[in-house]
């Protein structure tokens, strides 16, 4: 057992949530709770797949098996199962905090000067950026 594989608690906390799919014929030679520990060793590492350790089984089992109950749902139904669980017991704050300093625009969509253009090239005739009106002749009199 891998420093980060499922307890015995943990297990037996998640296997009854797993869904039922027993195929007829040969035993399986690798456990689901292996190939589980597989997927759970790579997902936070983000390593390639082939990296995962053959302990969990061949790499390409433990992929199968992710991409499929991803595909089909299982970890979204797994993961709400969890959570409504937790929530029950009180083991879980709703509290939602944003944090408006990390909200950013494209230093584009404030005005910054785009490179190789000058705004002074755009005013042809004109030292000031306002138009001329026709008081401004007036006052000048």
């Amino acid at each position: 057992m891998g420093c980060g594989d499922l307890t015995n608690d943990q297990w037996a906390r998640l296997e009854p949530l797993l869904p039922r799919g027993i195929k007829p014929g040969r035993p399986q030679v690798w456990t689901r709770r292996q190939l589980i520990d597989g997927i759970r060793w790579r997902t936070p590492t983000g390593a390639p797949w082939r990296d995962v350790p053959e302990r969990y089984g061949p790499w390409d089992r433990v992929y199968d098996l992710f991409r499929r109950w991803q595909r089909d749902g299982t970890w979204a139904r797994i993961v709400t199962r969890l959570q409504a669980e937790a929530d029950a017991k009180g083991l879980i704050t709703w509290d939602v905090n944003v944090v408006s300093t990390v909200c950013r625009a494209h230093q584009h969509a404030a005005g910054a000067a785009k490179k190789g253009t000058s705004r002074r090239s755009h005013q042809v005739g004109s030292l000031s950026s306002r138009p001329i009106m026709a008081s401004d002749d007036r006052a000048a009199v």
